[in-house]
């Protein structure tokens, strides 16, 4: 004998499944709630982009352009010096044709900074400002060391 009577289902209701067009229309009903959501957001966007520059036209990406003055510092940061050698090693490794003569190296980073050291990098290095103009430099008129 058991302790549970077979016949007792302890105030619970077997589970249904629920029908199969009701789940669809439930989907549908989210799904439409979702896209309303996403165009008044992207309508807010739009109404807040145009309040910033009422002569912008609508999906157009503001270009940086270049900043004819030089304002920053000659001086190549460390961060732009490893960018450089870096960049400049993966070229040497990939073939890219060597501008200083080697006497022996073979390491494509030792001969990235001999070309350093004599400036003779084909690079330029791109500095943005916070105004959302640039700077070129070459690595030739950047003070290294």
């Amino acid at each position: 004998m058991s302790d549970y009577e077979d016949n007792d289902d302890y105030g619970y209701d077997d589970y249904a499944e629920p029908d199969a067009m009701e789940m669809n229309e439930e989907v549908e009903a989210v799904e439409d709630q979702v896209m309303e959501q996403q165009d008044q957001q992207q309508q807010e966007t739009i109404q807040i982009l145009d309040a910033m520059n009422p002569n912008a036209q609508i999906g157009t990406a503001v270009e940086p352009q270049e900043n004819k003055v030089k304002m920053t510092t000659p001086y190549m940061t460390k961060y732009e010096r490893a960018r450089v050698l870096g960049t400049r090693a993966l070229q040497i490794s990939l073939n890219a044709p060597v501008m200083v003569d080697l006497d022996g190296e073979s390491d494509p980073l030792v001969i990235a900074m001999k070309e350093l050291r004599e400036k003779k990098i084909p690079l330029i290095v791109r500095r943005f400002l916070p105004d959302g103009t640039y700077e070129d430099w070459h690595v030739r008129e950047l003070i290294s060391e």
